[in-house]
């Protein structure tokens, strides 16, 4: 039996198959629903969750029975915060934040403990001279599957022919590893865009650089960018689409294999239909591809994965990938989910909502980070775009395609899992978390029953085989999950925010 290797990375954690008890935290006043959070883990046997409102930063401690134990104030973080990431371990985490002074922008770090101690004082990252307009957003984090990397980057525009790259390299102590500053160079004609940057277990970080059509509507060029770790240098390696037009790149980091992994869907002609799915594998060892493939979506395919009695040409329009997923055998599974929008004023477009104002799309300011992982907390979807909350919008999402392809990245087989799922204004009730346990990948999700959303759990073991997963138990009606903003804090426990009566809360599934 293959046996699926998941990187612990972000929204990819591990449970056990069935929920036996779930703890709600009892709601505080100061959480109501414009609270921005995140879930840090289970640090030291407490659960910490990072809270924040307007110029207020605290820190709630859990215990594993989500009964407050403490809040923290974060006094020595300043009042007007940007970006602020977390990167947890057994018995410790960082926080790492940015600030901008005086025309100065910030990114600081800070070690605490599991009951909100500060171990050790503020420690300055680095420090960047920007104009007064400027975002305080100037720096990425981003950090090995197995965290022992931590690296914080920046990108400078100020000229208008390259990029100027600059990467710091930590180790887990925050000790430096390495600093080096690299050239790229830029033409706003393409509208370019990056994709996600990506770090290995060994240091090293990959991302693409896409060309865009006149129009925008697709990808005609495509560089892939390594950094090597200790290099003062971009590896640069076009990749061929023979006459492909490419959809959003993603890129995944398979350590097992030394490999990195690029998938996209792909078009046959100008504004067409979605016609299959290019996936290109990237082989550290011998520096060279080790497969590339375009896989056609078919009418059987087509069947599957449509809306309702949408025409089969277009089934696929609406999909985005999600989740690509190494295999210890350095196969692959892509996740991909249909989303869409309907407005009384205005025509859901797909290339908008891939291309349209966001995190990856060149900018005016000098400096501006690539991304951020807690972008939704500013009115951004987990998939990194704009959620446009505008009167009168409906957000559906609906059915997830999985797809998993060999090697040389040749179909081995796929499956579709069906649900309907829709809300006006706002998505943060939609979507899926993906949790791997006793051998089968398992998907949560709300689904609508009795006028009720209730969390739901689906499985799909190595072979392909969808089924049901038993009804899980405990569910209060009183609260409203928020499963794609869920996070596993132990071998099998996983929180996941909850709406409580306009009020942030959450619970904590044991399995």
């Amino acid at each position: 039996m293959r046996k699926l290797l998941f990187t612990l990375f972000m929204v990819v954690p591990v449970m056990f198959l069935q929920a036996q008890r779930i703890h709600y935290s009892e709601v505080e006043p100061e959480d109501g629903r414009q609270l921005n959070y995140e879930i840090i883990g289970r640090v030291g046997g407490t659960i910490n969750v990072y809270k924040n409102y307007r110029n207020k930063n605290d820190i709630s401690i859990y215990d594993n029975e989500m009964k407050i134990k403490s809040r923290i104030n974060l006094q020595f973080m300043p009042e007007k915060v940007g970006a602020v990431d977390f990167i947890a371990y057994p018995d410790f985490y960082y926080i790492i934040y940015q600030y901008q002074k005086k025309g100065v922008a910030y990114c600081s770090a800070v070690k605490m403990d599991g009951n909100g101690k500060m171990l050790g004082d503020p420690l300055d990252l680095d420090t960047t001279h920007i104009p007064s307009f400027s975002d305080n957003q100037v720096y990425s984090v981003i950090n090995s599957d197995d965290k022992q990397q931590i690296m914080v980057l920046k990108i400078n525009r100020r000229d208008e022919k390259k990029f100027l790259i600059t990467t710091i390299l930590f180790n887990k102590e925050l000790q430096v590893q390495g600093r080096n500053r690299m050239a790229y160079p830029s033409s706003d004609r393409d509208g370019g865009v990056f994709s996600d940057f990506i770090m290995d277990n060994d240091g090293d970080v990959a991302f693409a650089r896409c060309a865009h059509s006149a129009g925008r509507e697709y990808i005609s060029r495509v560089d892939f960018i390594q950094k090597l770790r200790g290099e003062d240098s971009l590896r640069v390696v076009n990749i061929p689409l023979d006459n492909l037009m490419l959809d959003e790149v993603r890129i995944k980091a398979d350590n097992a294999n030394k490999h990195f992994v690029l998938s996209s869907f792909y078009y046959k002609q100008r504004k067409g239909n979605i016609d299959g799915l290019y996936n290109w594998i990237w082989d550290k060892k011998s520096k060279a591809p080790a497969a590339s493939s375009s896989f056609v979506l078919g009418d059987t395919m087509r069947l599957d994965a449509r809306s309702d009695n949408a025409p089969l040409k277009s089934a696929f329009n609406d999909y985005f990938i999600k989740n690509i997923v190494p295999a210890k055998d350095g196969g692959f599974a892509v996740l991909a989910e249909m989303y869409y929008t309907t407005s009384r004023s205005n025509n859901w477009n797909r290339w908008d909502y891939l291309y349209g104002y966001n995190a990856y799309s060149p900018m005016d300011y000098w400096y501006y980070s690539p991304y951020n992982s807690m972008n939704y907390m500013r009115g951004w979807d987990p998939y990194g775009r704009y959620n446009n909350n505008y009167s009168g919008t409906r957000h559906y999402a609906e059915n997830v395609m999985i797809f998993f392809f060999d090697p040389n990245g040749k179909l081995t087989w796929s499956n579709v899992l069906r649900k309907t799922q829709f809300d006006d204004y706002s998505d943060i009730f939609l979507s899926y978390q993906l949790f791997i346990g006793n051998g089968a990948a398992h998907l949560l999700y709300n689904q609508m029953e009795r006028r009720e959303l209730m969390l739901n759990s689906s499985s799909i073991n190595p072979q392909g085989e969808l089924k049901k997963d038993p009804t899980l138990r405990n569910l209060d009606k009183g609260y409203t999950f928020m499963p794609k903003f869920g996070k596993q804090v132990g071998p099998n426990m996983v929180v996941i925010p909850c709406m409580y009566k306009n009020y942030i809360s959450f619970a904590l599934l044991e399995f």
